[in-house]
């Protein structure tokens, strides 16, 4: 286990809300089905782990039906809420987002998130209801209860559609990104339409290529980048999105994978490798979520 004493960096989103480059995550491995089971207390005794290691950036869901134990688990860490930047997101409760984050706030024993998210646009079957329920988050941004607001698996035209009536540009859109999908890279129309209305990209996933993607055309650089920063494969993984000013989400139940990760932060890959990690990753397409709403060799 690293014996590092990492700190974690921060980007400033567009409110001027500053967001840390790694984040916790609640959801996929810990994913609840059913939240009526009880509180699960290996899930909260693994959050307050992380929170001790120094992973202040807590990524939960309604949906992940996890909401409780990560509000215990911030209770329980005893760190003040002010270092924490803890994010949620509605779809479940969608039609009723003032209801959903009172909801949540309750379960996370919150007054406010520091991010709000919509978790998916595939509620909807219209422009219209992208721009009613953005509204709606607006709302919750001006009532205080949540410092920024932003999207999730949101494409370009579920962006282009928001904007239209948006008084509020969302300030991040957390999608699936890894160098096996990314979104056509900076110069896609994705992307690039994020750089210019400067909305951040938050990445879930980030560990894809080393993990469930394998074998693939990355294998052999990850392995002579991971021996040349003396850290793992995920480590270099994670290090490519935050070189790129993407912030990371990713979770581990077991604390010495938790700090090992934290030795990305002791290291920076030069332009030259991020790059030369772009070009090799477009040579494979793998989208590891979501595969329903898309073709197989979709890469948007």
């Amino acid at each position: 286990m690293a014996n590092l004493n990492a700190q974690i960096p921060s980007l400033k989103l567009n409110d001027s809300t500053s967001i840390p480059l790694l984040g916790y995550g609640t959801g996929t491995a810990w994913f609840m089905s059913d939240s009526g089971g009880g509180i699960d207390r290996k899930l909260v005794d693994a959050i307050k782990t992380a929170i001790k290691l120094g992973y202040y950036h807590l990524d939960g869901a309604e949906v992940y039906n996890t909401e409780s134990e990560l509000g215990i688990a911030i209770k329980e860490s005893k760190v003040p809420r002010e270092k924490l930047f803890v994010t949620t997101k509605v779809i479940t409760n969608i039609k009723d987002i003032p209801n959903a984050i009172e909801t949540s706030l309750k379960k996370l024993q919150l007054e406010y998130v520091d991010l709000y998210l919509i978790h998916s646009p595939f509620f909807a079957s219209s422009d219209s209801d992208l721009q009613s329920a953005w509204a709606a988050m607006e709302k919750v941004k001006a009532d205080g209860k949540a410092r920024s607001i932003g999207v999730s698996n949101y494409l370009l035209p579920h962006l282009t559609a928001t904007m239209k009536t948006a008084k509020v540009t969302p300030s991040i859109n957390q999608i699936e990104y890894h160098p096996y999908l990314q979104h056509g890279g900076s110069d896609g129309p994705l992307l690039s339409f994020m750089k210019e209305n400067n909305i951040a990209t938050s990445a879930y996933g980030p560990l894809t290529a080393v993990t469930k993607a394998k074998p693939g055309p990355l294998d052999g650089l990850y392995a002579d980048l991971a021996k040349k920063y003396y850290v793992s494969e995920g480590e270099i993984a994670l290090r490519w999105c935050i070189d790129q000013d993407v912030v990371a989400i990713t979770t581990s139940s077991k604390e010495e994978r938790l700090s090992d990760y934290l030795r990305a932060m002791t290291f920076k890959l030069t332009p030259k490798e991020v790059h030369e990690i772009s070009q090799v990753g477009g040579k494979k397409h793998f989208r590891g979520f979501w595969q329903a709403k898309f073709d197989e060799d979709d890469p948007s």
